[in-house]
């Protein structure tokens, strides 16, 4: 495990493809489909299908969201994908994310979404029926436990935290990272971390929650957790 960078919540900590030539900015407009996320040493850790944070949802992510009680809070919502998906479903949803440019967006089609940090203060604390991290978003800041902690700060005593997890289940690895697209723009250095089924099931304890329940669909794999 490498030393990360910065912690959460921690003012002038780098964010997911901020800073540098801001790629993750660019694929929103659409400028780039596929960003690679890399460790700061070079050495490559996944590509991402930028294109897909922007399209409507898909079936899977509609399934994800059968049973889901509201009001849906999506944390590193992007455009808007699932808060969309959320509210044709008759949920009442917001998103939230750093990025300004996803927030632009998502509010130009209408929908709520907060420009902030989920560590910063945020409404509705302890009300949320569901939480999601979606999208690889269980790394937000590098710290599984701190980020899955402040998700059961803001969930109701009965809500639910959806969580995509890693393919690999038994990964579990915190590092330093860069974001890269194909015309290779480069971000600064931010603090991101990876977590599969077995390494959540130990983590969530610490951070008072439990995993309920686990499932694969169409290659991802998903997690419910609620409070302990």
């Amino acid at each position: 495990m490498t030393m990360l960078s910065a912690r959460p919540g921690v003012p002038g900590t780098t964010t997911f493809g901020s800073g540098g030539a801001e790629p993750y900015a660019a694929a929103l407009e659409n400028e780039s489909a596929v960003l690679y996320l890399r460790h700061a040493t070079g050495r490559a850790a996944a590509t991402m299908d930028a294109g897909r944070w922007s399209a409507a949802a898909d079936d899977t992510d509609v399934q994800l969201l059968a049973g889901a009680a509201g009001p849906v809070l999506d944390i590193g919502c992007g455009p808007g994908r699932m808060v969309r998906a959320a509210l044709a479903q008759g949920l009442a949803a917001t998103g939230v994310d750093v990025s300004p440019t996803a927030v632009r967006i998502a509010a130009e089609s209408g929908l709520t979404v907060l420009e902030r940090s989920v560590f910063s203060a945020m409404p509705g604390e302890g009300d949320w029926g569901t939480a999601l991290l979606l999208d690889g978003n269980i790394g937000i800041g590098g710290d599984i436990v701190a980020l899955l902690g402040r998700c059961a700060e803001l969930i109701s005593s009965d809500g639910a935290v959806l969580v995509e997890v890693h393919p690999e289940a038994e990964r579990d690895h915190a590092f330093d990272g860069t974001l890269e697209d194909a015309q290779g723009r480069t971000s600064a250095v931010f603090p991101w971390a990876e977590v599969g089924i077995g390494p959540l099931r130990a983590r969530a304890g610490d951070a008072g929650l439990r995993v309920v329940q686990d499932w694969k669909s169409d290659g991802r794999w998903f997690a419910r957790l609620v409070r302990t």
